[in-house]
Formats: C-alpha cells, structure tokens, sequence
C-alpha cells in the first residue's frame, strides 16, 4: 500500500499546497489539513498538540519546516511520525524527489592545514585561540608560519601546547632549524623539504612535505622522494601552486604530471597562493580548486586567512570537501547537494510569482503589512492594497507610518533586506535574516529573535503568535 502522508497547513498555503501536491503526482496518498492559523510559519508543536483531533489514518505527518517545537516527544504522543518539511512550499517536489539520495557530508578525504602565518608574533595564548577557531572551521592541521628574519622564541613551547590540547601541527619554515625544532618539540609535519635540506628528516620524525627546488624542477622532487622511499620514510609532495599570471597554470599542470608519474604518493596543494593573491570571492575560488584536488586525488591542502576578503577560507574549503567528496562517489555532478557555498546567489530565489503574490493579497483581510519578493521587484501588501516596487523609498509614501517610527523602522529593516535579496537573486522571508551560507556564524535561532520589533498596536505587524478567540491568528507574519 502507498504511504499516506496528512500535510498540516495555515489557511494562506492551504490551496497553494493542494495545487503543488496535485501537479507532483506523487506516488503517496495525501491529504491537507489546514491547522486553524493563517500563516503556516507560526505553527508550533504545542499548537498541533492541542488542536490536532483525527490524523486521518496517515502513517506520517509533515508539518512547515519553520515549525517551532519538540517534534520527537509529539510524534510520541501521537504514535506516528511527525517531520518538518521544506521551509519553502515551492521547494516540496524537490524534498520528496532528492530526500532519499540526500548524500552524507561526514565523509571527506581531503586534509586541511590551516596556517597561522603570523604566528612568531602571536603569544602561545593567541595562538590557541587561533587554532581553535581554525578547528571549529574544520582545520585538522594547525600550521604554525615561521617569518623569514623574525625570531619565533616560544616555537617549542607553541608546538607542545597545541599538542596537549589535541591539535595536529605543522611547522611551516625554510629555516632548517626551524624546522628541527619544531620536530623535536612534536610537529607531526614539517614545511618544507627540499633536495639539499633532506637530512632535517633523518633528526626528526614529523612527516616532511617537499617542495621542488629550484621552483617548478619535479625532477628534483622525484629525487627527493626516492630518497625517502629508499628509508621508509612518509612524506607529502607540493608542487607549488603558483598566482594567476605568475605560472598558475603551468603550477596546475605539475599536479597533473606529479600524479601521472606517482600514482600512490600522498599530495598537497598550497590554495592560499590563489584565495589569498585573487580579489574575488574565495568560496568559488576553493571549491575549484578542490574540484582538481577531488579529481587528481590530492588529499592535503594548505589554506590561510590572511586577506579580509579570505576570512572564511578554512570553513569554505571545509564544505566544500564534503560536497566533492559525496560528488565523486556518487558519480555526479557537484550540484544539488549543498548550497552553503552559494552565499550571493540562490539557484531558487524567487518561490512566488507576480500572479501567486496578487492571489495572496486577494485573500488578506487584516491590515498586516506582507513582504515578498518576485523578478519584478518587492511587494508589500495588506488587505488596504498591494504595492511594487524596485526602490524601497518608493513603497514609504503608500505605507502610511509617517507618525508610527517604531513600524517605519521595522519595515525599513524588511524592505532593505527584500531589496538586496531582490538585486542578488537570493531567498527572502520577512522576519528573518538572509542566509550567507558558510560565510557567517549564526548565534540565534533566526526564526526567534529577541531584537525583534514588537510593536503593540493591533494595526501593527507582530512579531509573537497572538490569537484570537477562534483560533485564528490576528497578526501574521512572512511567508505563507
């Protein structure tokens, strides 16, 4: 027998819900329950609680995916599942087409050095804290830059510290010395080897990276490898990444040739030399760059934080390992699978046309204000009237808050944010922020933010669920 599946609603989404369910044709009996609320995105837990009387005989429920709550103890209480969907009910075809071959983003193969480049002129207490933000990014090697001229007294005591709090280390220097003493004080790596400097292997046991010498002579990196093989010993080879127009692309085809003429040696890539030396967004940047790594099986990369521009390589180059890796595995293309590196475009940004946004409005009866956003720019509505725009300073004079500041100012908020999501192609959803992807640190729920306006007259939107005494919700907010 097909799955029966009860969808719970609000009274805006209700037909929108029906008609996307009908065109999928899915091959699950459904049925819509609106919950007795206008706006699906206030639905709670609690609320389904008191207000769910008959399940219909479904073998699971699917609520909004804003739906605020403790989903596991209710689908106890009512002995079947009960899941969040899509935040979005244009993106439900997609939840039930890709939900199955969703691939796992724990797996990667790709390792990644983080460097603190400065860190000579860090203390040992500036330095942990460093390299623990480098490892919340998902660095699992903290490489410790030695500065070429700077006296780095405190590397020894550097090294055991980040070792007693578990971290991986790298020293990076092409000081022999330096590294000799990184090694000794237990760097697991030591950056770089080169042809004539091979003996600092034989005086420690951290694990080398070669470089060629002179830059870009694989001979000399392949005689420096035969060299370690002939004593058992591990090692990684770096090519060198070269800058765009500085040999980058000749630096691309020497990891190419490397891999040609040593199919089992363990590689690394240098992707700073590019992240760092190129102003553009670094995320597309390194999830190319991984995408060749991915391909050739290069399985370390040293990446730095240095530029402003860079400030979230380590976390970009993060993701992006995990979104290649399933890639590859599955023999597909690195679409589809995670957006977080999509921080200024959406492949769907606009859930709603012109047409569906002025059904909505016909069907407004309270004198709450509406944002949403379509191709042809930003609309605002309420049951007094729908108003477009392409400029927000053209909505104000429509809006009628010139002696109310408090609603001036929270529309001012939304409509800014409607306007940049409408000008960079990107989702939109009243009352919460704009997602960055990976490029920011979200430390609050955004669907319940405690800065939020709330305004106390009834003709003002709310940001709180108010109801009223027939259940329905007086003030609703965003999208439907």
């Amino acid at each position: 027998m097909p799955e029966h599946i009860l969808f719970l609603t609000g009274k805006l989404a209700e037909k929108q819900l029906r008609r996307t369910l009908e065109e999928m044709e899915p091959d699950f009996l459904w049925k819509v329950q609106p919950l007795g609320i206008t706006v699906a995105a206030l639905m709670t837990a609690d609320m389904i609680r008191r207000r769910l009387k008959d399940t219909q005989g479904a073998d699971r429920i699917l609520v909004p995916g804003r739906c605020r709550g403790d989903l596991v103890s209710l689908s106890a209480d009512f002995g079947l599942p009960i899941e969040r969907g899509p935040d979005e009910l244009h993106d439900l075809p997609e939840f039930f087409g890709k939900q199955a071959r969703r691939p796992d983003l724990g797996r990667y193969e790709l390792r990644i050095f983080a460097e603190i480049v400065e860190a000579p002129q860090l203390d040992v207490d500036g330095i942990l804290r460093r390299a623990r933000d480098y490892r919340r990014d998902g660095a699992d090697v903290i490489d410790l830059g030695c500065l070429p001229a700077t006296p780095f007294p405190h590397l020894t005591a550097a090294v055991q510290a980040l070792k007693a709090e578990g971290f991986g280390v790298s020293v990076d220097s092409l000081e022999p010395e330096d590294l000799v003493q990184g090694g000794r004080a237990g760097a697991d790596f030591l950056l770089s080897l080169r042809e004539d400097t091979l003996w600092v292997a034989d005086e420690v046991a951290a694990t080398p990276i070669l470089i060629p010498s002179p830059h870009g002579d694989l001979d000399s990196l392949d005689r420096a490898m035969a060299v370690l093989q002939a004593k058992g010993r591990d090692f990684i080879v770096d090519p060198i990444l070269d800058p765009i127009h500085f040999g980058f692309t000749d630096s691309i085809l020497r990891y190419h040739e490397v891999r040609r003429r040593h199919p089992q040696a363990d590689i690394m890539m240098g992707v700073g030399n590019l992240t760092e030396l190129t102003h553009c967004d670094t995320a597309g940047i390194n999830a190319t760059l991984l995408g060749i790594c991915s391909e050739l099986h290069i399985r370390s990369i040293l990446a730095t934080q240095v530029s402003k521009h860079a400030r979230r390589a380590v976390r970009e180059a993060d993701l992006a390992r995990r979104i290649l890796y399933a890639a590859r595995e599955l023999n597909r293309l690195p679409k589809h699978i995670d957006d977080r590196l999509m921080a200024l475009h959406e492949r769907s940004p606009f859930p709603l046309s012109r047409g569906e946004i002025q059904e909505l409005y016909e069907a407004i009866k309270d004198p709450s204000y509406r944002i949403l956003v379509s191709p042809e720019g930003m609309h605002i509505f309420n049951r007094d009237g729908l108003h477009t725009a392409e400029d927000p300073f053209a909505l104000y004079p429509k809006l009628g808050v010139e002696t109310d500041g408090g609603h001036a100012f929270y529309l001012g908020v939304e409509l800014a944010r409607a306007q940049i999501a409408w000008q960079l192609g990107k989702r939109y959803t009243q009352d919460q922020p704009l997602e960055w992807g990976c490029q920011v640190d979200l430390k609050e729920d955004p669907t319940i933010n405690p800065h939020a306006y709330k305004p106390s007259g009834p003709t003002l939107h709310q940001r709180r669920e108010r109801e009223a005494p027939d259940g329905d919700i007086l003030l609703p907010e965003g999208n439907p």
